[in-house]
């Protein structure tokens, strides 16, 4: 019975041959064209179809089969009028003119290399310009694939992928060899998918996009991709594990599904990218289960992309949020200790892209603004993946995060110390030891919490640092102001007169600590986390001893900044104190909302200015503003304070 279906389907072909060559005429791509949901995917695999079978048809400058010949000349051609009939994008004049150079070079018989180059080139383009899935949603299932290609290739491909099934011996184009590296080595899992949904005009090869579910068409091509490569299956796990640069360069589903061998090769080699790509295939749930950082937050962002296509704002907003506080979260130390500056670009872009994708006219700047963001994840991640932690790396990681972070903490401290020793209240000090230490002891539980209870979200951290961050601003702003005031026309005096004889109250008492406590610990938080990053790379020893010298250093600056303050005039010791902690209020307020925009709380309007994490200064207009209103009201509240000063 299934031999006389399978005589029967043989007999169809004809018939099969002649309707799928109707199907590809002009008038029917002049259909679609203006469409890129179904332009694109056709055009995708018409150029990766011409970069794979162009070798068959030159070779050193000749032509070696003419009939192939007029067919990549004609594909080319009809890639050019797809690309040309697209809506308008950024993209257009660079698309036109890869398609472009990809005629004159086939015009020109060129190396085959030359011209797959350039086809890719051009499919890459088309991808960034015209988003569209690239890989499945789930690992694909290679033991229903293999069960697949028996059922449904086998007769024309042969049961070992060779080109020779009992169908496809008698067929004109014989069926492709899935065997011959040299080809298979052109061919991605995608273009293998997209061959499966859409069949191959002027072939025997027909679409299964309505016999096969999307997952078994997956999960086809990934069995497929593999019959090329049989080494894999016992040495590519080894190649895969130990080789950082391939783990680089495929580091999602989306890179997998796009990646080939003669693409890697020039990274890593051919032997060695043919084992990597055959294995990944023959395993992609590798790739899937790595799914973790940066590789995240690229998959991530495509997705958003996808989901704005469609329609789906919302979504597109929780995945790009998802990016970030899922995505790049979780490195956020390991890469601050290598390029802040680079960080602090990926922050800024993925913020603005999220406010893209709340505004309906950004049609076509979100696109452009996500692949903006891929690169600046893609090259977040090659540098991860290239400097791998050493000790010297995270000794000045652990230095320069405990200083930096702990600078804000410290100026507050001391400010509340020497003041207080100032107005001869040795008795309230108490109250800002305790606050600082139970803030430490508070951070230790943080990280014990975040180690070995529970995972503390990326949302979570940023609106535990803004929130916080805002609230000590404000109660900054307040004890600016009210320093300033005391600061001058010898208020001071009569202000120490008044207090000098009484005990500190139980309500300014609880105001010392809260604030102190506060300022302490938001620092505390972060820095905790940044050092349980830093930690699971392997080098402690090395991350204790920078938190060792990071503590010296604190310590010294504190000791310089109390004697410092002994020797200071009353008057002259508010003046400077106030505006020190009139500065930590700005500094706060900037960082407080930077913090809510990584949340996703605030929308992110870029600004012309450069980043200064120490300043809490951020390329945003949000946070800009923000410091603008509390150093507006600083100024008014300084000019006051003198006013009512000159009046008494």
């Amino acid at each position: 019975m299934r031999i006389n279906r399978i005589c029967e389907a043989w007999r169809a072909l004809p018939l099969l041959i002649l309707l799928l060559g109707l199907a590809s005429l002009p008038a029917h791509a002049q259909t679609d064209a203006n469409d890129p949901a179904a332009s694109v995917p056709k055009t995708w695999q018409m150029l990766d179809y011409l970069a794979a079978d162009y070798a068959g048809a030159v070779k050193n400058g000749e032509v070696t089969s003419a009939s192939e010949y007029d067919e990549m000349r004609e594909f080319a051609r009809h890639a050019r009028d797809r690309v040309a009939a697209l809506p308008p994008a950024a993209a257009t004049p660079v698309l036109r003119e890869q398609a472009d150079r990809l005629i004159q070079l086939i015009d020109a018989k060129a190396p085959a290399s030359d011209v797959a180059r350039q086809a890719h080139a051009l499919t890459d383009t088309l991808l960034q310009a015209y988003p569209i899935p690239t890989a499945p949603t789930e690992a694909p299932n290679l033991a229903r694939g293999a069960a697949v290609y028996q059922m449904q290739c086998a007769v024309c491909h042969g049961t070992t992928g060779h080109g020779d099934g009992p169908a496809g011996l008698q067929l004109s184009p014989r069926p492709i060899d899935f065997t011959d590296a040299s080809r298979a080595d052109q061919r991605s899992a995608l273009s293998l998918y997209e061959v499966i949904s859409q069949g191959v005009a002027g072939t025997p090869m027909a679409s299964y996009a309505q016999t096969l579910s999307t997952d078994d068409r997956w999960s086809l091509a990934f069995y497929v991709g593999t019959l090329a490569y049989p080494d894999a299956m016992t040495n590519g796990e080894q190649a895969w594990r130990t080789d950082q640069r391939a783990r680089g360069a495929i580091a999602s589903p989306s890179e997998l599904a796009r990646a080939r061998v003669a693409g890697l090769a020039e990274v890593i080699g051919t032997a060695q990218a043919r084992l990597v790509v055959g294995y990944l295939r023959a395993h992609p749930e590798a790739v899937h289960e790595a799914l973790t950082g940066l590789s995240l937050a690229r998959t991530r962002v495509a997705d958003s992309v996808e989901a704005y296509r469609k329609g789906k704002s919302e979504e597109a907003r929780e995945l790009a949020l998802s990016a970030y506080l899922d995505g790049v979260e979780p490195v956020e130390a390991r890469l601050d200790a290598r390029d802040a500056a680079l960080r602090a670009r990926i922050e800024t872009a993925m913020g603005a892209y999220r406010t893209s994708l709340s505004l309906p006219a950004a049609n076509d700047a979100v696109p452009t603004q996500a692949h903006e963001v891929d690169a600046l994840l893609a090259q977040a991640q090659a540098l991860l993946t290239a400097s791998a932690a050493n000790p010297m790396t995270t000794f000045v990681g652990a230095l320069t995060i405990l200083v930096r972070e702990g600078l804000e903490a410290l100026l507050v401290v001391v400010a509340l110390l020497a003041f207080l020793r100032k107005a001869d209240r040795h008795d309230a000090t108490r109250y800002v030891h305790a606050g600082w230490l139970l803030a430490l002891l508070a951070g230790a539980a943080t990280w014990a919490v975040a180690s070995y209870a529970i995972s503390i979200s990326g949302a979570s951290r940023e609106l535990t640092e803004g929130l916080s961050s805002l609230f000590a601003a404000a109660v900054l702003l307040a004890v600016g102001l009210w320093m300033h005031q005391k600061s001058i026309g010898g208020r001071w005096q009569s202000y120490l007169k008044a207090k000098m004889a009484t005990a500190l109250d139980r309500r300014s008492a609880w105001f010392v600590f809260g604030l102190t406590f506060i300022s302490v610990y938001r620092e505390v938080f972060e820095t905790i986390l940044f050092y349980t990053a830093l930690w699971n790379e392997g080098q402690g020893q090395w991350l204790l001893a920078g938190i060792v010298v990071g503590a010296i250093i604190l310590g010294f600056i504190a000791w310089v900044l109390l004697r410092t303050s002994q020797r200071l005039p009353l008057g002259l010791f508010f003046s400077i104190s106030s505006l020190v902690i009139a500065l930590l209020a700005i500094v706060l307020t900037g960082k407080g909302v930077a913090a809510l925009q990584e949340a996703g709380w605030t929308a992110v309007t870029v600004a012309p200015v450069p980043s200064i994490d120490l300043l809490g200064i951020y390329p945003t207009w949000q946070s800009l503003l923000a410091q603008l209103a509390v150093a507006l009201m600083l100024a008014i509240g300084f000019t006051y304070n003198r006013w009512r000063a000159k009046a008494a």
